[in-house]
């Protein structure tokens, strides 16, 4: 038999292309002189009304072909865009327009679009628009925003756009429960503002076919399927005459999820409306400043513990910076308030927040989506209670860990998704055992002392977490065996680096019997594959890899009835090995080529495969070739919708030197133990570890948004946001992995994509408050920041 490729770190088969330079993303998309170019102008200001705009100068300029505010839009382009996740609690939801209707509510906000011969022309063009503003007082930041002494929107009061509770307690449980516990602690912490930065920002091509009435949209964009109903609804298009295609993506993180962008819709606008392919690319400023943040929360935690640190009552409140806009609803903060638990068992917990808008960008999810915020909260929490009660930290976790045994456990919370917060698998002691192997935890107070001996200051720090991935409603594929044997694999959702055309393919490979270099998967084209849902949530392998899974099991069932007619044997008694169909015990055999071409009985022959199937040179030519009752082709296809959602789990571990004089903070080991269920590719799994670590590094002692008091991004460039390079990231990243198969889809798989960055705020806060001799309470943290804390503590 075939070895089984499940689980086995097969190389990627992308990267040759992209490391020879043969990558194709929107940029490469339409390089002709025909193609016309896009440029947006964008407010300079957080808060104004537009009193007048004047774009005489720009009609007089040669070569611009369409200027566009918003009195030019009409129809469902002149309303606002999508509210993509509606909520209850989202009480006071609110969209930009695709151009800025009467206001301004950030800096970067889209007020006139351009189409001329080249960008450089529609550059020129954007900067010889006029507007005047009316100036109005910008909220900024979360405390501003609370203290509602003015207002992003005026007819939202106190800026609250969303309120919500969930309560696990029965009413005055948790106060009694909070009243008896022998001990009681609170924390008030900080988490600042962050943002995605791909490498490659957003993108987007247009063609329009007046002969077939058909339009043609490429974009970088996590959802094809979800860009493409939001296009055909906004210009009237029926869904079957739009196509899109989402080609290389060079970096996605969630910020691209978000849809549709101003820009989605207005170049498929004007493509259709001057009959030329139109392109826009994003530049690096224009992404820091129209794009999308996520991280900044304030939270306050009240904390009910018994001597062992067992929690009894968890109470927390949390104020969500959700910017100036909600177009993806409740969703970061849901995910805060949800997985904020980790893999405790709280007692009784109790979490309100309000999401608040502020004049800044607005937020939508970012690799992690409110996660880290709840890992911070949590495990600086037990980070608390573990000095409080003068206890080693694993200790004070371990005794709150849910049990091997207590699975599938009940959070009693409603998650992201809208079905129940039910853990499906997982064993959190076995991984503390590990994690505390991996990075030396009980041989740490000996090196600790020793680096202390030398005048140098070493800390360790410890953070755990639970992350729901494969969340639904569905994902499909199709799979589909040419005549030439080749096997076409096509999924709806998108691909930023994931290696989806590697572990699809062995998925395929393991279950159809095939070939592994024979499969060719395609990811992210409506043509290919019309309904899907997205890239998003460590979703991928969980959805579309069960669909996958499905399908080749669709096209190997139909391979065999025909086989089985072919080669007059009983379907039990065959096989499929490296793309060959036998029997077993005896030299009969058919490859799947040769099962194709009888998948699809023919009148006439067009090549010396196509003669097998037509009718006077079967076997039997009263007898059809194709199996009765089943369709032409040798195909599968198959959808997998989730009962839930699955719960991978991690925990990470660092160690930490933190200079004496200068503050600086090293990384000295980095270590991680990760459980997501039955590993496909290890190789690639441990590759999103590294890549998580990274980003994650990223958010915890550098990168933020840092906004003035007016509503101006004062970092909007890689010159000015810090970010680590490989001399930050550690070069070994010790892994280890768990694996309890989850029970709720047939590959016994658990997502892995985010699991890197979740914890690192968190451990790092941990480490660096075991180093220096106090609580950290604000992420992320800087030298000077480290400074000023010592000075305070000393």
């Amino acid at each position: 038999m075939t070895t089984k490729l499940m689980g086995r770190g097969v190389q990627r088969v992308e990267d040759q292309r992209f490391l020879r330079g043969q990558g194709r993303y929107v940029d490469d998309v339409a390089v002709s002189p025909s193609t016309l170019h896009a440029a947006v102008l964008r407010s300079p200001h957080a808060h104004a009304r537009i009193v007048d705009i004047d774009v005489s100068e720009v009609l007089e300029i040669d070569g611009v072909h369409a200027v566009w505010t918003y009195d030019d839009l009409e129809g469902l382009m002149a309303e606002p865009l999508p509210l993509l996740i509606p909520h209850p609690s989202l009480t006071h939801g609110r969209t930009q327009y695709a151009l800025a209707k009467d206001e301004v509510n950030y800096v970067g906000e889209a007020i006139a679009f351009v189409v001329a011969e080249d960008r450089y022309l529609a550059e020129d063009a954007v900067a010889r628009i006029k507007v005047s503003y009316e100036f109005l007082p910008p909220v900024v930041g979360v405390e501003a925003a609370r203290r509602a002494e003015h207002l992003v929107h005026e007819d939202v009061p106190g800026n609250v756009a969303a309120r919500l509770e969930q309560n696990t307690g029965a009413e005055g449980e948790l106060e009694a429960r909070m009243a008896q516990a022998p001990h009681r602690l609170t924390l008030d912490l900080t988490i600042e503002r962050s943002a995605c930065t791909p490498l490659e920002g957003r993108g987007t091509v247009a063609r329009w076919d007046p002969d077939l009435g058909r339009l043609t949209v490429w974009t970088s964009t996590q959802t094809s399927t979800g860009v493409r109903a939001a296009v055909a609804a906004k210009l009237g298009l029926d869904l079957r005459h739009v196509d899109v295609i989402t080609p290389d993506v060079g970096g996605g993180f969630g910020v691209k999820i978000n849809h549709p962008w101003p820009e989605e819709l207005l170049v498929p606008l004007a493509a259709r409306l001057l009959g030329r392919t139109v392109k826009f690319t994003e530049d690096r400023r224009e992404h820091f400043i129209s794009s999308a943040h996520e991280r900044g929360q304030l939270q306050h935690i009240e904390v009910g513990f018994d001597d062992d640190g067992r929690l009894l009552a968890l109470d927390v409140t949390f104020w969500h910076d959700n910017g100036a806009y909600t177009p993806y609803g409740l969703i970061v903060p849901i995910i805060t308030s949800t997985q904020l638990l980790g893999p405790y068992k709280p007692g009784v917990y109790r979490v309100v927040f309000e999401s608040l808008y502020t004049n800044t960008v607005m937020v939508t999810p970012y690799r992690g989506a409110g996660r880290p915020q709840g890992c911070y909260a949590m495990e600086r929490t037990m980070d608390a209670i573990a000095a409080y009660l003068g206890k080693d930290r694993t200790e004070v976790r371990a005794v709150n860990f849910i049990q091997p045994d207590e699975f599938p456990y009940d959070q009693r919370m409603i998650f992201q998704d809208g079905r129940e917060l039910e853990y499906d698998s997982g064993d959190y002691p076995a991984m503390l055992a590990k994690i505390k192997a991996l990075v030396g935890w009980e041989e740490f107070p000996a090196m600790k002392a020793a680096a202390a001996a030398q005048g140098r200051r070493l800390g360790i720090g410890l953070a755990c977490y639970v992350e729901g991935t494969g969340v639904g409603p569905y994902e499909g594929a199709h799979v589909h065996i040419e005549t030439s044997g080749k096997v076409k694999v096509a999924t709806g959702l998108t691909t930023q680096g994931q290696g989806h055309a590697t572990v699809f393919a062995q998925l395929v490979a393991d279950e159809l019997g095939c070939k592994f270099e024979d499969v060719e998967v395609v990811t992210g084209d409506t043509r290919r594959m019309p309904y899907a849902v997205g890239t998003f949530a460590s979703r991928a392998a969980v959805m579309s890899g069960s669909a996958i899974h499905l399908a080749a099991k669709r096209a190997k069932e139909k391979a065999l009835r025909i086989a089985a007619d072919a080669l007059e044997a009983a379907e039990d008694d065959l096989e499929i090995v490296d793309g060959v169909v036998r029997v077993r015990g005896t030299d009969a055999s058919i490859d799947l080529g040769t099962v194709a071409v009888l998948s699809n009985p023919l009148r006439y022959a067009f090549d010396e495969a196509s003669k097998a199937a037509t009718q006077f040179t079967v076997g039997d030519p009263g007898k059809p070739p194709v199996a009765e009752d089943d369709e032409p082709g040798l195909e599968g296809q198959d959808f997998y919708s989730p009962e839930r959602s699955t719960f991978a789990s991690g925990m990470h571990a660092v160690i930490v030197e933190t200079d004496p004089e200068t503050c600086e903070i090293r990384v000295v080991k980095y270590a991680v133990v990760h459980d997501c269920g039955r590993l496909i590719n290890p190789m690639i799994v441990e590759g999103q570890i590294h890549g998580g670590v990274a980003q994650g590094i990223g958010g915890a002692l550098y990168e933020r948004m840092a906004y003035d008091s007016s509503g101006q991004l004062l970092n909007a460039s890689f010159m000015d946001f810090l970010m680590p390079y490989v001399t930050e990231v550690p070069d070994g990243i010790a892994i280890d992995h768990l694996e309890t198969p989850s029970p709720l889809n047939p590959l016994g798989i658990k997502g892995a994509g985010e699991a890197g960055v979740i914890p690192a705020a968190a451990v790092f806060a941990s480490a660096i408050s075991d180093a220096e001799g106090f609580p950290l309470t604000a992420m992320p943290i800087s030298p000077a920041e480290l400074y000023e804390l010592r000075k305070a503590h000393s």
